[in-house]
């Protein structure tokens, strides 16, 4: 590499990053020491979560640019899958409600993906088991809208496209303005195309969330994160957790709990109340929270044909917060990163741009 290539890329990383050949979209081959550097070593102090894959640590790059940076707990061969499927089906997307990848790690047996630092955190944090503050129903819905596009544009980008497998409070991340954007593929499958209606594939996910059709068949298809979704929307309706353990046992279990409370609300109305987050139960519209409720119903249907297409939650989910008394903004918002990571990701590409051009310019000198 040339010096003035190597220049910037010290500025930026303080480090010997190159860009990694073969991905649609540009990702950063980081080396070990630069990640070391920036999260103290993996310090405990840097940690902001964790999870199946491992923990996740806050870095900040050389040009100010902050990061999370997810450590693998193991080298499993489960874990590299989960690792090369992150890599390779999120270099492929760009949707400003999908968490961007900024690049990976593999090297002296570690496996390391970093990505956008979400400042605001889970969306299952704001909701229960931490101080962060309760969000109002109009966040929510909001929420749940971005959150559905994401997973909209990831079932229809191209002809196959792509089953999260894994969608629930903890892979719903927020940024500094409560931006949503789904997160963690690791789980994730390639859906079956306009030729098969399913992808047969060992039941993977997580107990609560797993729609149960799949769990039965081991038939994978898009409405098996529909279900998983549903969930979710149960979760934000009521603010507690999927199963807690600590509860009597007729309420340990969200689901049932919450779905034999929704059928005694056809007869009675006020057991619609009961089950809503008592924090902003008063502050929902009556025709809001029916909407948003039916729409629960309908994700979490025993059959897929009964079902609705993301497309149509959306389209719920935006009704729900028109008759909440907000506006809903037409943006189409398939255009890419926030404002925030789209210009830390095309400061950091625009600057390795420059490098490699200067290196190949260097090259061809030597060749003259």
């Amino acid at each position: 590499m040339c010096r003035e290539g190597k220049k910037v890329i010290d500025r930026v990383f303080g480090g010997e990053e190159t860009l990694a050949p073969g991905f649609k979209c540009s990702l950063v081959h980081f080396k070990i020491r630069t990640l070391q550097n920036i999260t103290d070593n993996f310090h405990k102090n840097r940690e902001i979560g964790s999870g199946g894959f491992g923990k996740v640590y806050k870095g900040i790059l050389h040009n100010g640019t902050m990061v999370a940076v997810k450590r693998a707990n193991s080298m499993s061969e489960q874990r590299r899958k989960e690792f090369l499927t992150e890599i390779e089906l999120i270099s492929q997307l760009r949707h400003i409600n999908v968490m961007p990848l900024f690049g990976f790690c593999e090297e002296s047996n570690e496996m390391i993906l970093v990505y956008e630092y979400m400042e605001q955190g889970t969306l299952m944090s704001h909701l229960y088991g931490s101080d962060k503050h309760k969000l109002t129903w109009k966040q929510r819905l909001q929420i749940c809208i971005a959150a559905a596009r994401g997973l909209h544009y990831i079932h229809t980008y191209s002809k196959n496209g792509i089953i999260h497998r894994d969608v629930k409070t903890s892979n719903i991340l927020l940024d500094a303005n409560l931006l949503a954007k789904i997160s963690d593929f690791g789980l994730s499958e390639i859906g079956p195309g306009s030729e098969c209606s399913h992808v047969i594939t060992k039941v993977m996910g997580t107990d609560g969330y797993c729609d149960p059709e799949y769990y039965k068949t081991r038939q994978l298809t898009q409405k098996s994160d529909v279900y998983s979704f549903g969930v979710v929307q149960l979760e934000v309706l009521c603010a507690r957790l999927v199963f807690n353990p600590t509860l009597p046992l007729k309420k340990r279990n969200l689901l049932i709990w919450a779905m034999e409370k929704l059928e005694r609300a056809e007869v009675d109305p006020e057991n619609l109340r009961e089950i809503v987050d008592q924090t902003i139960s008063r502050t929902i519209e009556g025709a809001s929270l029916l909407i948003f409720v039916e729409l629960i119903k309908k994700c979490l249907a025993d059959n897929h044909a009964d079902c609705p297409l993301m497309e149509d939650v959306i389209q719920d989910l935006r009704h729900a917060l028109e008759l909440q008394g907000d506006t809903v903004s037409d943006t189409n918002p398939d255009d890419g990163l926030s404002d925030l990571a789209r210009h830390a990701f095309s400061v950091i590409m625009r600057e390795f741009r420059e490098a490699r051009m200067m290196e190949f310019m260097h090259m061809g000198n030597l060749h003259m």
